[in-house]
């Protein structure tokens, strides 16, 4: 996991601060808040995959996303932010009252690398704590954690038993036929001095 002084997307420097910009505005505009909505960058024509991830005062308030880029940078970066805001299933639609109490994360993945593995402890001796983002997926079940999940889960064995249940299979779950890939990301997050009323 590499935050904004670690690049190796080949980013401009001013990345971060110009897509935090985008997904705050895009949500408060939503809302019907002001929003001063900026040019989309050249460089966010280009495809990428985006999650952004909403924060509020009890914990986590929404995180949507993207595994593998499909479309351009900036337009997955705002369908992801009004995702998270209003159609994560796990929380009620982002309200514009509680809206300034909100800090925005945007994580930018690199492409997905499948792992080779005979079985679940080969599979164990090579996730990378505090850097992998996982996805796992067997059948129709699939799930995926970001490297920011290792803080709350920083053994690498209960961090998979965690990732197979958010896919819907149990904990202890093994199959020759289960896929994981890794990821990395980088990310930019507000910090407590951010001027969130300025849009909204």
């Amino acid at each position: 996991m590499q935050d904004a002084d670690e690049k190796t997307s080949g980013l401009p420097p001013e990345a971060g601060k110009v897509l935090l910009h985008l997904a705050r505005a895009t949500i408060a505009g939503a809302l019907g808040l002001p929003a001063e909505l900026a040019a989309v960058p050249n460089w966010a024509q280009r495809p990428g995959a985006t999650f952004v991830t909403l924060t509020g005062p009890q914990g986590l308030r929404g995180c949507i996303g993207s595994l593998q880029a499909y479309r351009p940078l900036g337009v997955d970066l705002r369908a992801n932010a009004l995702a998270a805001a209003f159609e994560d299933p796990r929380f009620p639609p982002m309200s514009a009252e509680e809206w300034s109490q909100v800090e925005v994360e945007v994580s930018l993945l690199s492409s997905l690398q499948r792992m080779h593995f005979d079985n679940e402890e080969s599979l164990l001796q090579q996730i990378q704590p505090h850097q992998d983002g996982l996805v796992l997926s067997h059948g129709v079940h699939r799930g995926t954690f970001l490297p920011q999940v290792w803080d709350e889960l920083p053994q690498p064995r209960e961090f998979l038993r965690a990732l197979k249940h958010k896919a819907g299979l149990p904990a202890d779950f093994w199959s020759v036929n289960i896929e994981v890939y890794r990821y990395m990301v980088e990310k930019w997050r507000e910090g407590p001095t951010v001027d969130r009323k300025s849009d909204g």
